[in-house]
């Protein structure tokens, strides 16, 4: 699929918001942290007839870049693998020596995508999920596959 990367800029901060909703809450959680997506740097990717197709958003600390949310809207298309890279460049042009995430344990769609773009398994916070469903009760107890959301799974990328 032919894509363009834009910067989200404060006129996004409405549909990304509108797009989080669904999820409960226009926050997510990531180590024990609140983080807005809509209030962070990141892109957006749009097709070739101007629709909103992917997301990415980031938080740069010191040397490190959490890749807070990315999503792609048509899966398999190539949208996320374009996104984490926008993500990395601007990681790697500010200095950052890490690049990470977090995911839980159920997502093996994402589990699968990040060791494949050559991320690899940082930590497992086990049973994460119960401190973070203290901040977002509408977090899910069952995820993906049917499988009990507990542990948060930390991604890394070491950069050059």
């Amino acid at each position: 699929m032919k894509i363009t990367i834009r910067n989200n800029t404060r006129d996004d901060a409405g549909w990304i918001r509108d797009f989080l909703r669904p999820g409960g809450a226009e926050f997510i959680i990531s180590r024990g942290r609140k983080l807005f997506p809509a209030e962070l740097p990141g892109f957006h990717a749009i097709d070739h007839k101007g629709e909103k197709v992917g997301l990415a958003t980031y938080e740069i600390v010191g040397d490190q870049c959490e890749l807070v949310t990315i999503d792609a809207f048509v899966r398999h298309s190539g949208i996320g693998t374009e996104l984490l890279a926008k993500v990395r460049e601007v990681a790697q042009n500010a200095g950052c020596r890490r690049l990470w995430l977090i995911t839980t344990n159920d997502n093996i769609e994402a589990i699968r995508f990040y060791q494949r773009r050559g991320m690899y398994f940082a930590m497992v916070h086990v049973n994460a999920l119960e401190h973070s469903r203290t901040m977002k009760p509408s977090i899910p107890t069952v995820g993906f596959f049917n499988i009990p959301i507990r542990d948060e799974v930390e991604f890394e990328m070491i950069l050059s």
